[in-house]
């Protein structure tokens, strides 16, 4: 893959020299102080407070006890700049600190439990300070950025890569990436990172290569082509646990580890996906607007990934818009391999997916049908959206009473988002989780329980 990357550099050099000769370079900064002045902040302030009520119970030895309600008052503060070019090259630096103003809640540091937090949901908002992004760009080459270093990275709509924003500790990656646009209408983008760090403050070592192709069929439309290419053994499927590994039940919907033997592909995840995306909003006058979405991937192993590793991925939607409004209905499958593994997106901002609750943030082995409707509108300076969600299983699974089941259950999103001036950013949200068929017993950890959370959010940004 590193070969192919190059290649691909290469190839971008090559097609855009000649035009360099051609055009009128814009002034450049004469000095680096220059270079400094001119440049950009990369600085925000978010305070929120989560609260979490879900209905399930703690593990040993007080499993007949119920979770405690989390509640989480935390602030991130990144502070950071990056230049204007100079000779070509800019350089950009971020920190990043997370504080936990209060502790009633489990914060996942490293993906283990939090000592002493069993007790209470998770929050995955650990106290963490260090280097958010730290990279270079070069622009030398006409219509090209090298990026070099550690840096975030959102691609479409961040259903397979994104740096999951919405957390206070954001997902980024350490590596080299290139976008090109030298041809017309046209967007492609190539990387290749050694590690990546997730939202638990784990950092991870591995192989990731990703290469996206986006072709602009209007303003507003686009034809999308992607393959990635993810080597690393585990990216926390099994809750940190290695000894799980081999039989662990992915994503938690399925048999415990005890009670099933069976090797899924947790024992190496180590996956390549390629699909292809279309998705727009097409103008049908100055008042309507129809919206649309079609795409199709398949996942199989990758570099000594389990063979297990074989599902397929769809989307399919559309709807309508009027002025400040919008209704929409998708249909998303994450299909099952029988029962063994489900399609995976270890990579992607999985908080903006199958409901807000976070109840999948990992597919379950049975995979995930999911049909939902959003709406989305504005009063005055107020922003709305709300999401509907059903969510059944693509294979059936052992329900109570030993029937087999496959309805996860339903979900009803909703937030307000109010910008108090340009700066500040105010948010409130809401996510209810209702289950329906229930695995086992009602103490057994398999299953997903009723879950409610509440956000209030304010954000600064310089």
């Amino acid at each position: 893959m590193k070969h192919l990357l190059n290649t691909v550099i290469l190839l971008a050099a090559a097609y855009t020299l000649p035009v360099i000769a051609e055009e009128t370079q814009p002034s450049a900064p004469e000095t680096l102080l220059d270079a400094i002045s001119h440049g950009k902040p990369m600085t925000n302030f978010r305070l929120r407070y989560e609260n979490v009520d879900q209905e399930a119970f703690q593990p040993a030895p007080n499993a007949s006890k119920k979770l405690d309600t989390a509640s989480a008052l935390t602030l991130r503060s990144l502070i950071g700049w990056q230049t204007a070019p100079f000779h070509g090259f800019s350089f950009a630096a971020q920190l990043t600190d997370v504080h936990e103003f209060n502790h009633s809640f489990n914060d996942r540091r490293d993906n283990i439990s939090e000592t002493g937090k069993a007790n209470y949901p998770n929050v995955v908002d650990p106290s963490y300070t260090d280097i958010n992004q730290l990279f270079v760009d070069w622009t030398g080459i006409n219509s090209t950025r090298l990026r070099f270093g550690r840096q975030q990275l959102n691609l479409d709509n961040v259903r397979f890569i994104g740096d999951i924003g919405f957390r206070q500790n954001m997902q980024v990656f350490d590596g080299i990436s290139v976008f090109n646009s030298s041809i017309p209408n046209t967007e492609i983008f190539a990387a290749h990172f050694g590690k990546v760090r997730q939202i638990t403050t784990k950092l991870r070592d591995g192989n990731i290569d990703i290469f996206n192709a986006k072709y602009k069929i209007s303003p507003t439309e686009s034809l999308i082509g992607y393959g990635y290419f993810i080597d690393v053994a585990n990216l926390g499927q099994n809750n940190g646990n290695p000894a799980a590994i081999s039989t662990a039940a992915q994503g938690g919907n399925g048999l415990g580890a005890s009670q099933d033997t069976t090797p899924t592909a947790t024992t190496d995840a180590s996956s390549k996906t390629f699909g292809v995306r279309l998705d727009g909003t097409h103008k049908i006058n100055d008042a309507w607007r129809a919206l649309y979405t079609a795409e199709y991937a398949k996942q199989t192993d990758y570099r000594g990934g389990s063979s297990l590793i074989d599902a397929h991925y769809f989307k399919l939607g559309g709807g309508a818009g009027y002025g400040n409004w919008s209704l929409r209905i998708d249909h998303e499958k994450l299909s099952s391999n029988d029962g063994k593994y489900a399609f995976q997106t270890p990579l992607g901002t999985n908080h903006l997916f199958q409901g807000w609750a976070d109840v999948f943030l990992a597919t379950p082995r049975q995979g995930m049908e999911d049909t939902f409707i959003t709406m989305a509108g504005s009063i005055e300076k107020a922003k709305l959206y709300a999401e509907y969600h059903i969510f059944k299983a693509d294979e059936k699974y052992q329900s109570i009473n030993g029937k087999l089941g496959d309805k996860y259950g339903t979900e009803f999103d909703v937030s307000v988002a109010y910008p108090f001036t340009s700066k500040i950013m105010g948010k409130l949200e809401y996510a209810k989780f209702n289950e329906s068929d229930v695995y086992g017993s009602l103490t057994n950890a398999a299953r997903k329980g009723d879950k409610e959370i509440f956000w209030l959010t304010g954000m600064y940004t310089f």
